[in-house]
């Protein structure tokens, strides 16, 4: 795209110079005002195009050290230099076109070689405007559809000298400085709009309707609650969007990466290349339920917490939970990490909020041991087999596990509850099948059951 560009750029410069050099050859050859200022025109083309053909070479540079964007402003630059010349060159022909209107009529010799020069141009300049707009479009170069516009805008100012030219051949000596003198507003105007797009640009000034496509197709990605900020601006043909987005608390840390990308695919949807920054708010969801609440709340302080229970009790929320805290800590020092997450808690759901925490010693991550011995180990699964036995409900107690720790003896096991039992009934019998086993052996520190499914027959 980069060698595209500059080549388009490269040919638009030497027909500008080729055009200047006929149009002021016939122009001085036939004493046409309107022919010499088209071959002024076309010589401010020249000096722009090769500003133009600089520029996009210049722009084309990676981000380095010093320009941590890029160069794309680059094209903007030369657009505003542009601007300079069109108005500089609009200002002079205007001036010969008042004095020649109100001075005495010049004749002009061989008006059919100047039409001929006009129609030459025509045909360069439509040639011209096609090419640098096809691969303006391609690249997003603010350069080359300013060329396009700039010799769209020639164009239509030659046909109108043509058309003074016409009338000069049927006697109308002064239809040629008329002509001139439109093709010298058709000149401002060109200016001005072009002016108006490269300050734009070197202003930071969003693409219209950009920020608005770009939040409309963000907001479609999953987990996004809301964009919350878009900015768009330009650096040459690379779009910058910087978007800040909410997403909910809950949300796990593994996912905001994924989320992340497609987001940035979806705006690069609208926006092709752009470079996207991402910056993520946590938020609570307007669905989010009271249980992710505490337990958000909670992660945030890296509070452990389990056996979570909230309820309802005449219209007063009420809630109980288990908190894990380091078991080194003394009485006081736990009770003021569990009432930090009390705090927390009625903060965001109200003062009111009834709230029983039970504070649990956590486990040390690491334990050294072994296996017990085989006396201990005969007498709690014993002690299981039976237990379950009474219980009724458990069966299959197997894959027993019994580990001696600094801590105490730890039970590992398996067994089998019926299939159809919900999980609340399950728990709550191997719950008790646990407490059996720690109040028959006091040396047992804790019981883990896994429940299964009974098998079929």
């Amino acid at each position: 795209m980069q060698k595209d560009k500059e080549r388009v750029a490269l040919i638009s410069m030497a027909s500008s110079a080729a055009l200047a050099i006929g149009k002021f050859a016939i122009g001085f050859m036939t004493g046409s005002i309107g022919l010499i200022s088209e071959g002024v025109h076309s010589s401010s083309d020249f000096v722009a195009t090769l500003v133009t053909w600089w520029a996009v070479r210049i722009s084309g540079k990676a981000a380095d050290d010093a320009h941590h964007y890029g160069y794309g402003k680059m094209e903007s630059i030369a657009a505003l230099f542009e601007v300079v010349l069109l108005l500089g060159a609009a200002g002079w022909i205007a001036y010969e076109a008042l004095k020649r209107l109100s001075g005495e009529a010049h004749q002009i010799e061989a008006a059919p070689i100047a039409i001929a020069v006009l129609v030459v141009s025509m045909v360069v300049d439509f040639w011209r405007v096609r090419a640098l707009r096809r691969v303006a479009k391609a690249t997003g170069s603010p350069a080359l559809e300013a060329d396009a516009l700039h010799f769209l805008s020639d164009m239509l100012a030659s046909g109108i000298v043509l058309i003074g030219m016409v009338f000069v051949t049927l006697g109308y000596w002064s239809a040629d400085a008329v002509a001139a003198l439109v093709v010298a507003g058709f000149i401002v105007v060109a200016a001005v709009k072009l002016g108006h797009q490269s300050f734009a640009a070197l202003t930071d000034a969003a693409p219209e309707g950009a920020s608005a496509a770009v939040a409309a197709a963000v907001i479609t990605v999953p987990n996004i609650l809301a964009v919350e900020r878009t900015r768009v601006r330009m650096a040459g043909a690379t779009p910058f969007v910087d978007l800040l987005v909410a997403v909910s608390r809950a949300l796990p840390l593994d996912h905001v990466a994924e989320v992340k990308s497609q987001v940035v695919r979806a705006v690069r949807a609208q926006l092709p290349h752009a470079e996207v920054t991402v910056e993520m708010k946590a938020r609570a969801g307007d669905d989010e339920s009271i249980e992710t609440q505490v337990r958000v709340i909670a992660a945030n302080r890296a509070a452990a917490i389990h056996r979570l229970t909230v309820q309802r009790v005449d219209g007063r929320l009420s809630i109980s939970l288990d908190i894990e805290v380091d078991a080194d800590l003394s009485v006081d020092q736990a009770h003021a990490v569990a009432s930090d997450l009390e705090t927390g808690i009625r903060n965001e759901l109200g003062a009111d909020t009834e709230i029983d925490t039970h504070i649990e010693p956590m486990a040390a991550e690491w334990l050294d041991g072994g296996e017990a011995s085989s006396e201990d180990y005969r007498q709690i699964v014993d002690s299981l087999s039976k237990s379950a036995e009474q219980l009724g409900v458990v069966t299959d107690v197997h894959n027993i596990r019994i580990r001696n720790t600094s801590i105490g003896l730890i039970v590992n096991f398996h067994c089998r509850l019926p299939p159809n039992m919900s999980v609340t009934e399950a728990h709550a019998a191997v719950d008790q099948l646990e407490r059996s086993v720690r109040s028959l052996h006091l040396n047992v520190a804790r019981a883990i059951g896994h429940a299964e499914p009974a098998r079929e027959g």
